[in-house]
């Protein structure tokens, strides 16, 4: 039998939607929480933060209380005959959740970083809040939103413990990269964990590579411009 590749897909499939996803919802949660000043907001930064810290498997079982099929969205989509648990969406979701934070925070950190005068002007000649939002903080702060969307997709390509506890290990359908390397650890199939292992350590460094070139490009033309 030939090498199975079906785990490379699976994930790439799983991350860049993942990653598309968390990528969305970190810009405009974290621009919220920016201008947000309430009394609330330490509570709910921490509530966002909190898969960060989390170990992957309690995130996994929280999704898994959520969309199982005794959980409150799980028991509303079975009504349609929709079982998300242990398919690829599940890995998904799984992949969202300990990603999202990555994602928040540092986006938040290069949108509290920009000059409050640059946005203030910006209203000041009427841009509205959608406009300020994406014609100015985010053309500003892409260099860190850039950093957060690869360190995001290298963190959804890696995710294991919750990927596992929702997903789980089927082959053909819901069989990451990580899932691999450890079932064929424990196989003792060395080698194949080996492959898989350079092979998510290649992907990871290239998406990282490739940030970095572009972002050092981006400072080299801006001090051009400067200069």
């Amino acid at each position: 039998m030939g090498f199975d590749f079906s785990p490379a897909w699976i994930s790439i499939k799983v991350t860049l939607t993942a990653t598309a996803i968390v990528f969305f919802l970190g810009l405009v949660i974290a621009w919220l929480m920016t201008n947000y000043n309430g009394r609330w907001k330490g509570l709910i930064d921490g509530i966002l933060t909190l898969p960060l810290v989390l170990p992957p498997t309690v995130a996994g079982f929280g999704i898994l209380l959520l969309i199982g099929k005794n959980g409150p969205i799980g028991n509303f989509l079975e009504i349609f005959g929709v079982n998300i648990i242990f398919s690829w969406y599940a890995a998904v979701i799984a992949a969202v959740v300990v990603a999202f934070p990555l994602m928040y925070k540092t986006t938040m950190g290069a949108f509290e970083q920009i000059d409050p005068n640059i946005l203030s002007a910006a209203r000041t000649l009427g841009a509205s809040e959608v406009k300020v939002f994406w014609r100015v903080a985010v053309p500003v702060a892409r260099p860190g939103i850039a950093a957060a969307t690869a360190l995001t997709f290298a963190r959804c390509l890696g995710e294991f413990g919750a990927t596992l506890m929702v997903a789980g290990s089927i082959p053909g359908k819901t069989e990451t990269i990580p899932i691999a390397i450890y079932f064929a650890t424990q196989g003792g199939e060395m080698q194949v964990a080996l492959i898989w292992v350079l092979i998510i350590f290649a992907i990871s460094l290239t998406v990282l590579v490739i940030n970095n070139y572009w972002e050092s490009r981006k400072k080299k033309q801006q001090r051009g411009f400067g200069g």
